[in-house]
């Protein structure tokens, strides 16, 4: 399992969308973000760099494959010790389970609605 000190921070964030290659764009004019394409197989969705440094910063991602029942909003991973039990903490507390948990880059993931209606992913390191 990932580093123990990460619990509780916020991992990563990313957006699916329909068009990805045109947010991608758009995020690289606005905010000077550059693009790297992350093989999906048939397609690419992409990382977003940092323009001096070139660390990734966020995710553009088609709302295809195992992304096509994500939100189409900005989606922030927060970073559990186990996602399945998080996750069935959260139903008992009231959310609900958008994206039951699956692997996610070595790790695993699911797709939380939390009782005010507000949407994140909780991600469990590898």
């Amino acid at each position: 399992m990932g580093d123990k000190l990460n619990i509780g921070r916020i991992g990563w964030v990313d957006i699916t969308v329909d068009d990805a290659a045109g947010l991608r764009d758009f995020y690289a004019h606005v905010v000077g973000w550059k693009p790297e394409n992350v093989d999906m197989g048939t397609y690419s969705d992409f990382n977003m760099t940092m323009p001096e440094s070139g660390i990734p910063a966020a995710g553009i991602c088609h709302a295809r494959g195992s992304n096509a029942g994500l939100p189409r909003q900005w989606l922030v991973y927060l970073v559990v010790a186990d996602v399945a039990a998080s996750a069935r903490e959260c139903v008992e507390r009231g959310g609900e389970l958008l994206v039951e948990p699956r692997g996610l880059a070595g790790g695993r993931f699911c797709v939380i609605r939390d009782p005010a209606g507000a949407v994140a992913a909780l991600y469990q390191e590898p």
